[in-house]
């Protein structure tokens, strides 16, 4: 029992320790949270594996639509245009001014295969602290998904074919932008 007694006080007296040491820290503003200062290596690493647990957790049960209809893609092409290329860019663009300004870099969507489940919980959702927004409090799944097909898409598309999709695709239609509902979801 002394031994019970004796541990239970050194885990107590730990988790006191750690947390003043922690508010400490904090106050001291010793962590530089400037987006121009590259997190310490442990920093990111533990930053990234907390980001893609996250999302695998919360994206497992998504239900993927059928993703190769040829119109939802097109919509997907507007969409893209639209909201990402500033941060992740399209083919044939290897950077823009706002992305040298975004720590960490935003992946270039034109170079990778992204898995659909992520990525349709990444856009609806976004990541905090990362300039990700959450587009879904401005548009609806369907919209979404159809973002998740052309980003299956985008990976094979030469710059004059993405040039060529983005010239057909329909405008955005998901967001009455006149002044009386500046913003605001139909």
């Amino acid at each position: 029992m002394k031994t019970f007694g004796k541990g239970l006080l050194y885990m107590v007296s730990l988790a006191v320790v750690s947390v003043f040491g922690m508010g400490a820290f904090i106050v001291s503003g010793i962590y530089d949270v400037g987006a121009d200062a590259p997190h310490w290596p442990v920093t990111y690493t533990v930053l990234q594996m907390a980001r893609d647990r996250s999302i695998a957790v919360r994206s497992q049960n998504e239900n993927v639509p059928d993703l190769n209809d040829p119109q939802v893609i097109l919509k997907g092409a507007g969409q893209y245009a639209a909201m990402c290329t500033g941060c992740h860019l399209a083919p044939g663009v290897d950077d823009s001014e706002l992305r040298h300004g975004l720590y960490p870099q935003p992946p270039n969507l034109a170079l990778q295969h992204v898995d659909p489940k992520t990525a349709f919980w990444v856009i609806k959702h976004g990541i905090k602290m990362s300039a990700m927004p959450a587009w879904g409090s401005s548009h609806d799944d369907a919209t979404i998904w159809s973002m998740v097909a052309f980003l299956q898409k985008l990976p094979t598309l030469s710059p004059e074919e993405y040039k060529t999709i983005v010239a057909k695709a329909p405008p955005d239609d998901d967001m009455d932008m006149d002044s009386k509902t500046m913003g605001q979801h139909k």
